[in-house]
């Protein structure tokens, strides 16, 4: 006879703990941009990366605040009891090593060496040695890909229900999805016959009879809604007062680009995405490294972002272009012809406004959009953005970093009800 023997079972809190649940708590340290320390040299960026001893600490903090959903339902002493109890059977150093390995063998983090967390005992002191606890991490395409997609969940909650599709207009054209009357086939249109509007023409004609002869002008095809393509580039500001007078403006406009690139990759195939970060210069930055940048020099080089911008929508064969700026300064500095950068931070510089409107005035004669996102209302800022909305008929919005992402997406789908010319 064949017997079961049953063993007591053994909770295992590293394995039964969800990775995407950890992945959210920390989200704000893996994308963080330096707003920890706004005094850091932005040239020293590549020092400041991410080590396994900055995790742990940071894993122990939302296990201790209660953020994973396996703690939601204790009460703030009840949790307490168990972080301290943790601590005094010495699990706590166990759990956290277990959730890192964890990380990285289903690849949200890719460490520099593999993670061995009996080389890294803790001192006396609470420091971990050197051997493991100053080895480098990234965050991976999988991480972004999830922080990006719970982004944009987060968003579209708070925007209510929304009935996704493409970037529609009143324009008709011939396709496979049916959602027009019936038209007579013309030369290059898409041969998605209507059947029962073709059948219909050659009975008219000849009358019922078998064979029934159909000819070319007998031919009608569906039609469908024209659904335009649109080119974007994300101009992020990433001058050093993103994080300085006591906010961080340039983390939550990181999460809005990933939930834009997270939107348009999952429903609106058609589109491209592409960003530039603009401070003494400007750059173009690949999607996928947007997590790992943290804010730049002190100054606003609009112009320069502008011409990066332009540079990268020409290449673009898409219907509609268009440049999403978020921003929170007016313009401070520009590239002069030789390569030097003149910079001047007090008030409304002449020479840097007019410059930067020469671009904008490109900009409108490509028939490419600027739609500004404004972290901040001050004076200067105000008067360059209103007349860049004037000469591009673009849009401006006055926003939080808390609602930035609601004003960026609405302003985004909206445009599936804007007519192409």
């Amino acid at each position: 006879m064949k017997f079961t023997k049953y063993s007591k079972y053994v909770p295992d809190p590293a394995g039964d703990m969800s990775m995407e649940d950890l992945l959210n708590a920390l989200a704000d340290y893996l994308l963080q941009s330096g707003f920890h320390d706004p005094y850091s040299n932005f040239y020293e960026m590549d020092q400041g990366e991410h080590t396994l001893d900055d995790l742990r600490r940071q894993i122990q903090a939302a296990l201790e605040a209660g953020e994973l959903d396996q703690f939601m339902d204790m009460d703030p002493e009840q949790l307490e009891q168990l972080m301290d109890k943790l601590q005094s059977e010495g699990k706590m150093e166990q759990l956290i090593d277990q959730l890192i390995q964890r990380m990285e063998q289903e690849g949200f983090i890719s460490v520099d060496k593999p993670f061995d967390p009996n080389s890294n005992p803790s001192t006396a002191a609470g420091q971990t040695g050197d051997a493991q606890g100053q080895v480098k991490f990234e965050v991976t395409d999988k991480s972004l890909d999830f922080l990006g997609y719970r982004t944009l969940r987060d968003l579209l909650g708070s925007l209510g229900k929304a009935n996704f599709g493409r970037h529609d207009t009143r324009d008709l054209a011939t396709g496979v999805e049916t959602s027009g009357a019936a038209k007579q086939y013309e030369f290059g249109d898409t041969l998605n016959l209507d059947i029962n509007a073709t059948l219909s023409s050659a009975i008219q004609r000849e009358g019922l009879q078998v064979p029934l002869n159909i000819e070319y002008s007998d031919l009608h095809v569906h039609q469908c809604e024209y659904q335009s393509s649109c080119a974007t580039v994300v101009m992020l500001d990433c001058s050093h007062s993103m994080i300085l007078y006591g906010e961080d403006r340039f983390t939550p406009a990181k999460k809005v680009a990933m939930a834009l690139s997270q939107l348009i990759r999952t429903q609106y195939p058609g589109d491209s995405l592409s960003l530039v970060l603009f401070h003494d210069s400007a750059e173009e930055l690949p999607i996928s490294q947007l997590a790992r940048v943290k804010v730049g020099p002190y100054y606003t080089n609009t112009r320069e972002g502008l011409r990066m911008a332009q540079r990268i929508l020409q290449r673009q064969k898409k219907d509609m272009k268009q440049i999403v700026m978020i921003t929170d300064g007016k313009p401070s500095a520009l590239t002069l012809e030789d390569g030097r950068i003149y910079k001047n931070a007090f008030g409304l510089d002449p020479l840097v406004v007019s410059k930067t409107l020469e671009e904008v005035s490109r900009c409108k004669r490509s028939g490419i959009m600027i739609n500004t996102f404004m972290l901040a209302s001050d004076f200067g800022l105000v008067q360059f953005v209103q007349k860049v909305s004037e000469m591009c008929r673009g849009k401006a919005y006055f926003t939080t970093p808390q609602r930035l992402g609601e004003y960026v997406l609405m302003d985004y789908m909206s445009r599936k009800m804007k007519t192409i010319h």
